[in-house]
């Protein structure tokens, strides 16, 4: 019989304002009403016949979701796909620049260490830059590249081929005051 109230009594969640609470289920229990206010007797519960536990609420309601992967819809899987493809195209197309563009550099360097270098020697280095121009401007026409990196990367390349003509002489810059005259 306690054991049927106490399961009552914990389940409950009891307001702080109801004043007595009968315990007297059946009629020959012998508990007597508690009454909830600051006199109330404790041999009830020193005897181990009640328990009263509080009940806690969570402040906010709790949300259950649900973290299985879902199959994607039939776009998206699509546009993975489209994505897949251009990464791996646009990655072609940076190393193929980064490549020309070494080989470029590279050769432009050799011409620079040079000692006894002839002018002759820069057709070489010419047909190289051309190639990593090409390459560049094909990635900025695709869309790979944006425009002014492409730029950045051509203006790169002529200014260290200009800075080796200029280093063996076989090109002299126009001083600025006879430019503007």
């Amino acid at each position: 019989m306690a054991g049927a109230v106490m399961n009552c009594i914990t389940c409950c969640r009891l307001p702080g304002k109801l004043k007595s609470l009968s315990l007297a289920t059946a009629p020959n229990a012998a508990l007597k009403p508690i009454s909830f206010s600051s006199h109330a007797s404790v041999n009830l519960f020193s005897k181990g016949l009640v328990s009263v536990c509080p009940v806690q609420r969570p402040l906010r309601s709790l949300i259950v979701c649900e973290a299985a992967t879902k199959k994607k819809a039939d776009s998206a899987a699509k546009r993975a796909r489209q994505a897949e493809k251009r990464r791996v195209y646009n990655k072609a197309h940076k190393s193929e620049i980064r490549t020309r563009m070494k080989k470029a550099l590279e050769a432009i360097e050799v011409l620079v260490k040079k000692i006894d270098a002839q002018a002759e020697e820069v057709l070489p280095v010419e047909k190289l830059i051309a190639e990593a121009y090409s390459a560049i401007d094909k990635a900025v026409k695709v869309g790979t590249l944006h425009r002014n990196t492409g730029g950045r990367r051509k203006s790169r390349l002529a200014r260290r081929k200009k800075a080796a003509e200029i280093h063996h002489g076989w090109y002299t810059p126009v001083p600025a005051s006879v430019q503007a005259a």
